[in-house]
């Protein structure tokens, strides 16, 4: 069956159960942040040929990629989601089971965060669009903003970088996954097509953050973003919104035991460029840098501190390679 069998009602009644009860039927959703804090609200437009295709992603893992996304976004702001809006723009000939699976992978992944949609719209169009908005609260007190960064802070990556990158390469290209069929190898390719189709944004950094915020005897902002364009890219637009600098050591670089063993050349590129890893990039203190590391485990690491000068340097400990400077250059970029 296809879309066009269907007609929008039809689609409607489809996605309505997908819903959370109570907020779909009306012109508008109604929402109501806590006493306190602030609404944040981000919007990501995935398309098809150019962030998904039958390639490299199920439907479910479309619906998945798209709504982990956007909790990210919130994540990154200190934000609990609220819910979200999904617009759709559809082919006629897309198929119904299709459309099915993105909802059913978009409600996974919100299921999994407390979280659920509430509205949206749809449309026809020659492409398969998928533009989702999530709406999220934050106390206004634990804002985090890229323009906070603060001189010698610490900066903290919350997990591995890379992974995605090197699971959507194997995806793309077959002739990668030609090695020994030993289980150790199968067992990594499979985490690094894992973090590709199912990242998981950090929400659970958050409370983490509200723990060591009471144990502390100082008021101190957090400064970050997520990495979603990549680790080098959310060092520099942190560095240039809070107009300061930064030392990182290629020693620190979180790579995962996958990415270095799969790809041990282009290992280090992947962790710096490769983008859609969905982990959080935070400066602070660095006493308080020290526990969040401890608590949140595997992956998590100290990278490098901010300095006084604008310049973001990436240094080696050992002396063995040159020091370069990072740019916005070398990672995604949508144009």
């Amino acid at each position: 069956m296809l879309i066009s069998d269907l007609g929008e009602q039809g689609i409607l009644r489809l996605i309505q159960p997908y819903c959370l009860p109570n907020t779909i039927g009306d012109d508008g959703a109604i929402l109501h942040p806590p006493a306190g804090c602030e609404l944040v609200v981000t919007t990501d437009i995935l398309v098809d040929g150019l962030h998904f295709s039958d390639r490299t992603t199920t439907p479910f893992d479309v619906g998945w990629r798209s709504v982990a996304a956007n909790l990210s976004d919130l994540a990154a702001m200190g934000a609990t989601p609220l819910g979200i809006t999904v617009g759709l723009s559809l082919p006629q000939n897309l198929p119904v089971v299709w459309l099915e699976q993105l909802y059913v992978g978009m409600q996974a992944c919100l299921e999994r965060y407390g979280t659920g949609i509430v509205g949206g719209d749809l449309t026809r169009s020659s492409v398969t669009t998928v533009a989702i908005t999530a709406l999220g609260a934050v106390d206004r007190n634990k804002i985090i903003a890229r323009s906070t960064a603060q001189i010698d802070d610490a900066i903290v990556v919350t997990g591995y970088h890379g992974d995605s990158h090197a699971g959507l390469q194997l995806l793309l290209k077959s002739e990668l996954n030609k090695f020994t069929d030993a289980d150790d190898l199968r067992a990594h390719r499979q985490r690094l097509i894992t973090a590709h189709q199912h990242p998981q944004p950090r929400l659970d950094i958050l409370p983490i953050l509200d723990d060591l915020r009471l144990s502390s005897d100082r008021i101190f902002p957090i400064s970050g973003m997520d990495s979603s364009d990549g680790l080098a890219d959310a060092i520099v637009q942190i560095c240039r919104s809070s107009q300061v600098g930064a030392i990182i050591s290629r020693s620190s670089l979180p790579i995962s035991p996958a990415l270095s063993t799969v790809f041990p050349d282009t290992a280090q590129s992947s962790t710096l460029y490769g983008g859609e890893d969905f982990e959080l990039v935070l400066c602070l203190p660095k006493s308080i840098a020290l526990e969040l590391v401890d608590r949140i485990g595997t992956g998590a690491a100290i990278v490098g501190r901010i300095t006084r000068s604008t310049d973001v340097l990436l240094v080696d400990d050992r002396r063995q390679q040159p020091t370069i400077q990072l740019d916005l250059q070398s990672g995604f970029k949508h144009f």
